[in-house]
């Protein structure tokens, strides 16, 4: 497996196991993330909207991986930004999480219900208290999803430390150009989320099927190494094992130019980029 290095130093694993509910087993949870970790995923994002991380914990144990070989996330409830509801917050997810520290912990959303006013001063005030608890070591790295451009200025302009990832949506249709650039310019870390999104409507183009062909990879394996080649970081999610082996074998190949190029230009009407700086978050990402 490959590693993307933080502007802390910090060595994140270049793709990730998402745990964006995909079942509402419990027992199927456990299961995937323990064959997720055995496959050699070693980065797992959760959140704590997510309502699954005690199963995470459960997984873990299962696995029998030692701790420090893992990279784990979790995000902010919309509901407890504010400087004084960030501490009680990590604190439970590490206890949920049964860990001492995380590897990285995010801002779920940058606008949120009661704050659409005052989101610049409510996002540096919670992430003053992130700022708190990654000195204090138990937060290894901080950083932000669904961030704009005008979001992130915000916190690098005005915050003591700059986010160090900002998790977004991206896959060929919605690549997010701007916030992309930006976020390079300024050492930031970009994880794609639903990178998988567009496959059934990409799997029916010619162009693609001479890909699959091509590179004997399935239509997810060749979505999952364009966010690679993107300087990305991709986090996958299946419930089902074969799957979850299919999206961590992606390090035997690489996209040729052209082939990346296609993806890259390619646009269909399904696959349309929203703007976070007004739009109220959905319920999950």
């Amino acid at each position: 497996m490959d590693y993307v290095t933080l502007t802390n130093g910090i060595k994140m694993p270049n793709i990730g196991f998402g745990m964006w509910k995909n079942t509402h087993d419990d027992d199927e949870i456990i299961n995937c993330v323990e064959k997720a970790i055995n496959v050699g995923f070693r980065h797992i994002d959760s959140a704590a909207e997510y309502e699954n991380e005690h199963l995470v914990s459960k997984a873990i144990e299962k696995s029998g991986c030692p701790r420090k070989n893992l990279f784990l996330t979790s995000k902010l409830r919309n509901e407890a930004h504010g400087y004084g509801n960030v501490r009680k917050e990590v604190e439970t997810s590490l206890e949920e999480l049964d860990t001492d520290y995380l590897d990285l912990y995010l801002i779920h959303w940058p606008v949120v219900s009661g704050n659409s006013e005052d989101w610049a001063e409510d996002n540096l005030d919670t992430w003053k208290a992130m700022e708190e608890l990654y000195k204090e070591g138990k937060l290894k790295a901080i950083g932000v999803s669904n961030f704009s451009e005008t979001h992130l200025k915000n916190l690098i302009e005005h915050a003591e430390i700059k986010p160090m990832v900002n998790q977004i949506q991206i896959h060929p249709g919605t690549t997010q150009d701007g916030v992309r650039k930006y976020c390079q310019e300024h050492g930031i870390v970009v994880q794609a989320y639903s990178p998988l999104n567009p496959l059934n409507v990409l799997k029916k183009e010619d162009r693609v099927r001479e890909m699959l062909q091509k590179y004997n990879k399935t239509m997810a394996q060749i979505l999952l190494r364009f966010c690679i080649k993107l300087n990305t970081v991709p986090l996958t999610k299946s419930a089902h094992m074969y799957r979850i082996e299919e999206n961590f074998d992606i390090f035997d190949f690489e996209l040729e130019d052209e082939d990346f190029d296609y993806l890259l230009q390619w646009m269909h009407s399904d696959f349309q980029e929203t703007d976070s700086q007004y739009e109220r978050p959905p319920k999950f990402n």
